[in-house]
């Protein structure tokens, strides 16, 4: 039976490969089902979830009251489309709104979607509200950056995997350090329409600012009036142990971009959310989304806000940060040169001499834990936030064990 499963399980890999485009380079694990913090593959080995497919997943796999809401819109409507009002987006955008202290919330689906609309938004708002000439607005964007896959976003991307290879790219994007508040503050001009940030850079590693960068960026936006942007895509929504990452420095954005776990790891969902003058420029026709705003995304987000209001998961993030932190430390200088962390969300450098971060994170899916390499030495760590001491304990021995062996 094992024999058969195990022929089974490298048909199905094999057909995906020879019939999916191979933009992705996954691991060798077939997942068939998952509860909680734990992913079974077809031959019934578990495997414990370190990653939350990027965060989309930080309220765990299957978890039973988004299950429930999303069971129940099924049933009742799923799409409309924006051509007609649906009784569930209303309730949505309200709790949303509330949630990030804004006025406005604009639905779309994907994470680049929302940073698509909000790079529409802020030349808008630009042209109609700050008096930048035509076709000028400029959007300062840091070194390190990942906002998404499409044309625009990797134009301005340093990064020759994501960049290379896809242009022409449009024009209007200015390139400063990440972490540089000086470095923004000088490349403003009279046409410089926003300031789009990552709080903590993810895809480079969970790369964290310096204490008061955020601080600093807000006040050089204000000056200037210059709209800042927060990606908190990926670490938005309680993962890095409060609801947005820019809550670690008590600074407020003009524009949220949310996406990934708003979905509650069952539909895609994002929105960009600002106050009546940055979205109130947008007018009817203007953008939108087939499925942006639909019921059943609008029911799942709802739960999803209602479920951070209560600050439960802020709470065990920032708890259970500190001690992944704690057990992550003591392996530095044995195969570890780094580790960076912010809640639930932490970047591990592995010394070059004990392997790529893809051959260690092939180590661990052995040993039954799943986490992903990116640049090379870096592999992530982001668990869903219902993860529990123990089995934190339990993934970090394994990584020990990868590193001594």
């Amino acid at each position: 039976m094992g024999a058969t499963l195990e022929n089974l399980g490298l048909a199905l890999i094999q057909a995906e490969s020879a019939h999916v485009a191979h933009n992705y380079h996954p691991l060798p694990v077939l997942a068939h089902s998952a509860e909680g913090v734990w992913v079974t593959d077809i031959e019934g080995k578990r495997y414990l979830d370190l990653l939350s497919a990027y965060s989309a997943l930080n309220f765990g796999h299957g978890h039973p009251a988004i299950l429930a809401a999303a069971r129940e819109q099924l049933g009742k409507l799923t799409l409309t489309s924006r051509a007609f009002h649906n009784d569930r987006l209303g309730p949505f955008a309200t709790a949303l709104s509330q949630l990030c202290g804004k006025d406005l919330v604009l639905p779309m689906n994907t994470g680049a979607e929302a940073v698509e609309t909000g790079i529409k938004v802020a030349r808008a708002w630009g042209y109609r509200s700050k008096g930048i000439a035509p076709d000028a607005a400029t959007i300062i964007v840091a070194n390190g950056n990942f906002h998404g896959r499409t044309t625009t976003i990797v134009g301005f991307s340093d990064d020759p995997v994501a960049h290379d290879d896809f242009g022409p790219y449009a024009p209007g994007f200015v390139h400063v350090p990440y972490g540089d508040a000086d470095a923004i503050a000088a490349a403003i001009d009279e046409n410089t329409a926003a300031v789009l940030l990552e709080p903590i850079q993810g895809e480079a590693g969970v790369v964290v600012p310096p204490e008061g960068f955020l601080r600093r960026v807000r006040e050089i936006c204000t000056e200037n009036n210059v709209l800042f942007i927060a990606d908190e895509i990926q670490s938005g929504l309680g993962r890095v142990g409060e609801t947005f990452a820019c809550d670690r420095e008590g600074v407020v954005p003009d524009m949220y971009l949310l996406g990934k776990a708003l979905g509650g790891g069952i539909v895609p969902l994002s929105a960009v959310v600002a106050n009546e003058d940055v979205l109130g420029v947008i007018h009817p026709g203007e953008h939108g989304s087939t499925f942006g705003g639909n019921p059943l995304a609008a029911a799942v987000g709802l739960r999803v806000v209602e479920m951070l209001a209560s600050g439960e998961f802020q709470t065990r993030a920032k708890a259970l940060g500190e001690h992944l932190e704690a057990a992550l430390q003591a392996l530095v200088g044995h195969g570890v040169t780094e580790v960076r962390i912010a809640g639930l969300w932490a970047g591990v450098d592995i010394d070059p001499a004990y392997g790529t971060g893809r051959e260690i994170a092939e180590k661990l899916l052995a040993r039954g834990v799943l986490v992903k390499d990116t640049h090379g030495q870096t592999i992530r760590i982001a668990p869903p936030l219902t993860i529990r001491a123990t089995e934190l304990d339990w993934a970090v021995e394994q990584l020990r064990h990868v590193l001594s062996a």
